[in-house]
């Protein structure tokens, strides 16, 4: 008999400790990639930024010997930052979204 009356209060437990332990942080990030994703998308329709295609095309070829890891992508300045290894070192390389001109370079 007292086997039922502790299923209703183990069940809640377990799914408190679920709500608890979900990747809600991820949650945010996955918004702000969303935002900057469609943000240059929107951009480069209305011929303001180039691909980001294109950029890769004009910048991955100046990085010899580097693995290309991806990109993001910041609407607020319309920079693309392109993430490099290279001996176990990683190089960002800041490209601006309007001219494909590689604006900066960090790491060795």
């Amino acid at each position: 008999m007292p086997m039922p009356m502790l299923v209703k209060p183990v069940l809640i437990a377990c799914l408190a400790s679920l709500a608890l332990t979900s990747p809600i942080v991820a949650r945010p990030l996955d918004a702000a990639q969303d935002d900057g994703q469609r943000a240059a998308r929107e951009r480069r329709l209305r011929g303001q930024n180039l691909p980001a295609r294109e950029i890769e095309r004009r910048v991955i070829p100046r990085m010899p010997g580097a693995q290309y890891l991806g990109f993001d992508y910041d609407p607020g300045t319309d920079i693309y930052t392109l993430k490099f290894l290279r001996n176990g070192s990683v190089i960002w390389v800041e490209v601006d979204g309007h001219t494909g001109q590689i604006l900066r370079r960090m790491g060795s």
